[in-house]
């Protein structure tokens, strides 16, 4: 479960909004590279950030049917970045998801294995008629991951 934090105090929160469409996830990728860069994070954690986001987008574009969007917002913390990846489809249920043993990567879940090996907290939440919030958090100092 994730826990509450204290926002920074310069820039709380970032929104993006993309198509639910996959050539537009590279601007997910970038724009989440570009907020934590200016946090400082080194450039391993950067890329393990760009590729969690990366397969979050896809996910949610393969699974989310009937979703016209993705918003990722990323949240400002003192001890790392919180990101957050929702769509407005009927999708993949969450219990299945936190049910899969995740200690091995499998065809069609190697997205979901990579994002837990590459974040340091991960939450799945869907909201039966909204569509899906995956909430990932990394922390600073955590490219030995």
């Amino acid at each position: 479960m994730m826990q509450a934090r204290e926002v920074g105090a310069e820039i709380p929160e970032i929104e993006v909004r993309i198509p639910s469409r996959a050539e537009w996830v590279a601007l997910a990728r970038l724009a989440v590279a570009t907020v934590a860069a200016r946090m400082h994070f080194n450039v391993d954690e950067i890329a393990d950030l760009k590729l969690a986001v990366a397969e979050a987008c896809t996910n949610a574009i393969q699974h989310a049917r009937e979703s016209d969007e993705i918003v990722i917002t990323c949240r400002i913390y003192h001890e790392g970045l919180q990101i957050t990846v929702r769509d407005f489809g009927i999708g993949t249920e969450a219990e299945r998801i936190r049910s899969r043993d995740l200690g091995e990567p499998r065809v069609g879940g190697l997205g979901v294995y990579l994002i837990r090996a590459l974040m340091d907290e991960v939450e799945y939440r869907v909201e039966r008629d909204s569509g899906t919030v995956l909430t990932m958090f990394k922390r600073f100092g955590d490219s030995s991951r």
